[in-house]
């Protein structure tokens, strides 16, 4: 795979945060589809409680959703979360890397964010890629891959 991951978006604090923050270092940066939600309070914790592991292994942490940055803060605050929350709000990030797109929610089909992760390398392209996951073990599945 050699999709470039390039993005200029705001974090939790309403600071700009680019791919060139990420120059030269590898990250995972995660989908989830809205903050202080079920699925994404568990993938969320899971990614927080498993930070030094990848920190360990050269592996920086990011979460992207389509929420502004209030909310981001709020969830980030309330969580304990120890990497920054990115908003995508016109989900351009998403849609670059195959993460918006048609889904099932509550028996419909709707367009929206579709949670996925990618591990991008140290030249900004992706690595890896996990697509349309369940928050329930996926980051026990990314840790497997990475860390062996």
């Amino acid at each position: 795979m050699s999709d470039k991951v390039t993005f200029n978006l705001r974090n939790q604090d309403g600071e700009a945060v680019s791919d060139a923050d990420f120059a030269g270092r590898k990250y995972v940066m995660f989908f989830y589809p809205r903050a202080m939600t079920p699925g994404c309070t568990v993938e969320s914790c899971d990614f927080r409680d498993s930070h030094d592991e990848l920190a360990e292994a050269g592996y920086r942490v990011v979460g992207v959703s389509p929420d502004q940055p209030s909310l981001n803060k709020k969830f980030r605050e309330a969580e304990s979360l120890n990497f920054d929350l990115l908003s995508d709000e016109d989900h351009s990030l998403a849609e670059s890397l195959g993460a918006w797109g048609e889904k099932r929610s509550h028996g419909k089909v709707v367009e929206g964010l579709i949670r996925s992760t990618f591990v991008v390398d140290e030249e900004g392209a992706v690595a890896r890629a996990y697509r349309n996951v369940r928050a329930q073990g996926h980051v026990d599945k990314v840790k497997a891959d990475l860390l062996g």
